[in-house]
Protein backbone atom coordinates (compact mmCIF):
# COMPACT_ATOMS: atom_id res chain seq x y z
CA UNK A 1 0.00 0.00 0.00
CA UNK A 2 1.46 3.37 -1.01
CA UNK A 3 1.36 6.28 1.40
CA UNK A 4 -1.15 9.02 0.62
CA UNK A 5 0.33 12.33 -0.24
CA UNK A 6 -1.42 15.20 1.46
CA UNK A 7 -2.50 17.94 -0.93
CA UNK A 8 -0.75 21.27 -0.61
CA UNK A 9 -2.41 23.68 1.82
CA UNK A 10 -4.16 26.10 -0.51
CA UNK A 11 -2.94 26.90 -3.96
CA UNK A 12 -3.50 30.56 -4.80
CA UNK A 13 -5.19 29.98 -8.15
CA UNK A 14 -6.18 26.35 -7.88
CA UNK A 15 -8.34 25.31 -10.80
CA UNK A 16 -10.85 22.50 -11.13
CA UNK A 17 -8.53 20.15 -13.03
CA UNK A 18 -5.86 20.45 -10.33
CA UNK A 19 -8.47 19.55 -7.68
CA UNK A 20 -9.60 16.54 -9.67
CA UNK A 21 -5.99 15.40 -10.11
CA UNK A 22 -5.43 15.69 -6.34
CA UNK A 23 -8.57 13.65 -5.62
CA UNK A 24 -7.34 10.74 -7.74
CA UNK A 25 -3.85 10.88 -6.27
CA UNK A 26 -2.10 12.70 -9.11
CA UNK A 27 0.07 15.75 -8.79
CA UNK A 28 -1.39 19.05 -10.03
CA UNK A 29 0.03 20.35 -13.27
CA UNK A 30 3.16 22.42 -12.86
CA UNK A 31 2.65 24.05 -16.24
CA UNK A 32 0.21 26.97 -16.08
CA UNK A 33 -3.01 26.66 -18.02
CA UNK A 34 -3.58 28.80 -21.13
CA UNK A 35 -6.05 31.03 -19.27
CA UNK A 36 -3.45 31.68 -16.54
CA UNK A 37 -0.84 32.54 -19.17
CA UNK A 38 -3.24 34.96 -20.86
CA UNK A 39 -4.16 36.59 -17.53
CA UNK A 40 -0.45 36.99 -16.68
CA UNK A 41 0.08 38.89 -19.94
CA UNK A 42 -2.57 41.39 -18.93
CA UNK A 43 -1.45 42.03 -15.37
CA UNK A 44 -1.49 45.77 -14.84
CA UNK A 45 -0.30 47.76 -11.89
CA UNK A 46 -2.84 49.75 -9.90
CA UNK A 47 -1.62 52.99 -11.48
CA UNK A 48 -1.84 51.53 -15.01
CA UNK A 49 -5.41 50.41 -14.28
CA UNK A 50 -6.31 53.89 -13.06
CA UNK A 51 -4.73 55.49 -16.15
CA UNK A 52 -6.60 53.07 -18.42
CA UNK A 53 -9.86 53.80 -16.61
CA UNK A 54 -9.35 57.58 -16.71
CA UNK A 55 -8.43 57.61 -20.40
CA UNK A 56 -11.32 55.36 -21.46
CA UNK A 57 -13.97 57.04 -19.33
CA UNK A 58 -12.83 60.50 -20.51
CA UNK A 59 -12.82 59.41 -24.15
CA UNK A 60 -16.22 57.74 -23.66
CA UNK A 61 -17.74 60.85 -22.14
CA UNK A 62 -16.18 62.97 -24.88
CA UNK A 63 -17.69 60.72 -27.58
CA UNK A 64 -21.07 60.85 -25.85
CA UNK A 65 -20.83 64.66 -25.66
CA UNK A 66 -19.87 64.88 -29.35
CA UNK A 67 -22.78 62.60 -30.25
CA UNK A 68 -25.20 65.09 -28.71
CA UNK A 69 -23.81 67.78 -31.03
CA UNK A 70 -24.62 65.71 -34.13
CA UNK A 71 -27.97 64.42 -32.91
CA UNK A 72 -29.73 65.31 -36.18
CA UNK A 73 -27.26 63.19 -38.18
CA UNK A 74 -28.18 59.66 -37.09
CA UNK A 75 -25.16 57.91 -38.63
CA UNK A 76 -22.63 60.14 -36.89
CA UNK A 77 -24.69 60.15 -33.71
CA UNK A 78 -24.96 56.34 -33.67
CA UNK A 79 -21.23 55.85 -34.22
CA UNK A 80 -20.19 58.34 -31.54
CA UNK A 81 -22.83 57.20 -29.06
CA UNK A 82 -21.93 53.51 -29.50
CA UNK A 83 -18.20 54.26 -29.36
CA UNK A 84 -18.81 56.19 -26.12
CA UNK A 85 -20.62 53.15 -24.68
CA UNK A 86 -17.84 50.78 -25.75
CA UNK A 87 -15.19 53.01 -24.19
CA UNK A 88 -17.20 53.30 -20.98
CA UNK A 89 -17.50 49.50 -20.75
CA UNK A 90 -13.77 49.23 -21.39
CA UNK A 91 -13.04 51.73 -18.63
CA UNK A 92 -14.77 49.58 -16.02
CA UNK A 93 -12.80 46.61 -17.33
CA UNK A 94 -9.62 48.40 -16.32
CA UNK A 95 -10.92 48.83 -12.77
CA UNK A 96 -12.26 45.37 -12.08
CA UNK A 97 -10.28 43.35 -14.62
CA UNK A 98 -11.58 42.38 -18.03
CA UNK A 99 -12.12 38.72 -17.21
CA UNK A 100 -14.05 39.61 -14.03
CA UNK A 101 -16.13 42.10 -15.96
CA UNK A 102 -17.02 39.54 -18.61
CA UNK A 103 -17.99 37.01 -15.94
CA UNK A 104 -20.17 39.64 -14.23
CA UNK A 105 -21.76 40.73 -17.50
CA UNK A 106 -22.84 37.19 -18.32
CA UNK A 107 -24.17 36.16 -14.89
CA UNK A 108 -27.64 34.64 -15.14
CA UNK A 109 -29.50 37.63 -13.67
CA UNK A 110 -27.73 40.00 -16.08
CA UNK A 111 -27.47 37.80 -19.19
CA UNK A 112 -30.53 39.03 -21.08
CA UNK A 113 -29.74 42.70 -20.40
CA UNK A 114 -26.15 42.17 -21.57
CA UNK A 115 -27.15 40.35 -24.75
CA UNK A 116 -29.83 42.90 -25.63
CA UNK A 117 -27.43 45.77 -24.93
CA UNK A 118 -24.56 44.32 -26.98
CA UNK A 119 -26.93 43.22 -29.74
CA UNK A 120 -28.54 46.66 -29.88
CA UNK A 121 -25.11 48.27 -30.09
CA UNK A 122 -24.17 46.08 -33.06
CA UNK A 123 -27.59 46.60 -34.67
CA UNK A 124 -27.25 50.36 -34.25
CA UNK A 125 -23.89 50.39 -36.01
CA UNK A 126 -25.14 48.10 -38.80
CA UNK A 127 -28.28 50.21 -39.32
CA UNK A 128 -26.29 53.45 -39.36
CA UNK A 129 -23.16 52.46 -41.29
CA UNK A 130 -24.20 49.59 -43.55
CA UNK A 131 -27.95 49.93 -44.13
CA UNK A 132 -27.93 53.73 -43.77
CA UNK A 133 -31.53 53.61 -42.58
CA UNK A 134 -32.56 56.68 -40.59
CA UNK A 135 -35.67 55.07 -39.06
CA UNK A 136 -33.95 51.79 -38.17
CA UNK A 137 -31.00 53.65 -36.66
CA UNK A 138 -33.34 55.66 -34.42
CA UNK A 139 -35.18 52.49 -33.33
CA UNK A 140 -31.88 50.74 -32.56
CA UNK A 141 -30.64 53.78 -30.63
CA UNK A 142 -33.78 53.79 -28.47
CA UNK A 143 -33.39 50.05 -27.80
CA UNK A 144 -29.68 50.53 -27.06
CA UNK A 145 -30.37 53.34 -24.59
CA UNK A 146 -33.13 51.37 -22.83
CA UNK A 147 -30.93 48.26 -22.71
CA UNK A 148 -28.03 50.29 -21.31
CA UNK A 149 -30.28 51.66 -18.57
CA UNK A 150 -31.61 48.18 -17.71
CA UNK A 151 -28.06 46.77 -17.77
CA UNK A 152 -26.78 49.51 -15.42
CA UNK A 153 -29.73 48.97 -13.07
CA UNK A 154 -28.70 45.32 -12.75
CA UNK A 155 -25.62 46.48 -10.83
CA UNK A 156 -27.69 48.41 -8.27
CA UNK A 157 -29.22 46.14 -5.63
CA UNK A 158 -32.98 46.39 -6.10
CA UNK A 159 -32.53 48.85 -8.97
CA UNK A 160 -34.63 46.99 -11.52
CA UNK A 161 -37.33 46.23 -8.96
CA UNK A 162 -37.59 49.89 -7.93
CA UNK A 163 -37.78 51.18 -11.51
CA UNK A 164 -40.35 48.50 -12.41
CA UNK A 165 -42.47 49.53 -9.41
CA UNK A 166 -42.31 53.20 -10.43
CA UNK A 167 -43.42 52.38 -13.98
CA UNK A 168 -46.20 50.15 -12.71
CA UNK A 169 -47.37 52.92 -10.39
CA UNK A 170 -47.20 55.63 -13.06
CA UNK A 171 -48.69 53.71 -15.95
CA UNK A 172 -50.99 51.33 -14.07
CA UNK A 173 -49.38 48.23 -15.54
Amino acid sequence: RSPRVAPPAVMPQENVMDRVKLMVGMEPSAEPELQDQIEDCFQLSRMERLYGFAICVTAGLFCSFLSSLVFLKPTKFAILYSLGNILSLTSTGFLMGFWSQLKNMFKSHRLIATLVYLGAMVATLVAACYLKSFALTIVCLVIQSAALTWYCLSYIPGGRTAVSAVFKGCFGM
